[in-house]
């Protein structure tokens, strides 16, 4: 009888030893970033369902801008952009009235609406500062520097990575790749890149913001802080000076065709216009 209830207690612990070596070997890494959100909505004093909100009068006309691009039959594909107006209307960030919102006037069950605001990271469930800080943390910019970016900045403003100051000004998140790998290390700063950062640049940066003078953008749409025009080198621009003369005398050879306007035609302002942001 006791032998067979020290095989039966040693399969048990066999059992349980192959089981804790099985989710040690298939768990992942430890996250990197110290944000880590919910899916469940939990309440504060400025976010219950019974917190008013509602879309502005020139909102509404943004409302019935984007309900138009879609047949009636398919309203709940205006999801995305409406909540990222409401986001914007919010201040960045997106209460749950606003969702509920978002969800009567599609006339989608507002459950619809939720699995969008917690799948995509665009949407912030939670307040963010005025100056919401994405750092880019990524193989190219992670190789460029973005750990002294990131330490840079959460020892200038006195927060953590995924935290907020005190004042409201700022958030600090690290995120993934956002496309910028040749003007590395880099933040979007809300809707705006700074590129190209060093130390000394992104404490200027940061002092900018403190003051209310965000540096203003290049022709490009975004701003390399190291003062260089777009995706140029460190030696400046080194070919294709003269656009006119290519376009004129160029042959099929040259993979350029001579029956294309190669001028500039992206006015970042304007897309921002067509965009309806503001």
């Amino acid at each position: 009888m006791m032998r067979r209830v020290l095989s039966s207690a040693l399969k048990v612990s066999s059992s349980q030893s192959q089981q804790q070596v099985a989710r040690s070997f298939h768990a992942a890494r430890p996250a990197l970033s110290n944000f880590h959100p919910i899916a469940q909505h939990r309440d504060t004093n400025e976010n219950t369902e019974e917190t008013f909100f509602d879309f502005t009068e020139e909102n509404f006309k943004r409302v019935e801008l984007v309900m138009g691009r879609y047949p009636a039959n398919y309203k709940q594909a205006g999801i995305i952009p409406l909540l990222d107006l409401a986001q914007r209307q919010a201040g960045g960030w997106l209460p749950l009235a606003a969702m509920n919102k978002v969800a009567k006037v599609l006339d989608v069950p507002p459950i619809k609406v939720y699995e969008v605001a917690t799948f995509y990271t665009m949407f912030n469930r939670t307040k963010v500062g005025k100056y919401f800080i994405q750092l880019c943390g990524t193989t190219p910019c992670m190789l460029c520097g973005s750990e002294e970016i990131k330490k840079t900045i959460e020892d200038h403003l006195g927060i953590k990575e995924g935290g907020s100051t005190a004042d409201g000004l700022f958030t600090l998140r690290e995120v993934e790749c956002m496309g910028s790998c040749a003007n590395a290390p880099m933040v979007q700063m809300n809707d705006d890149y700074y590129e190209c950062l060093s130390k000394e640049s992104t404490i200027a940066l940061l002092e900018a913001c403190k003051a209310g003078n965000p540096p203003e953008m290049g022709k490009w749409g975004s701003l390399p802080m190291n003062g260089q025009v777009s995706c140029e080198g460190p030696m400046g621009k080194t070919s294709l000076f003269d656009m006119d003369k290519l376009t004129k005398e160029c042959t099929p050879e040259a993979m350029f065709r001579t029956d294309i306007d190669m001028s500039p035609k992206m006015d970042p302002a304007e897309v921002k216009k067509h965009m309806n942001y503001k």
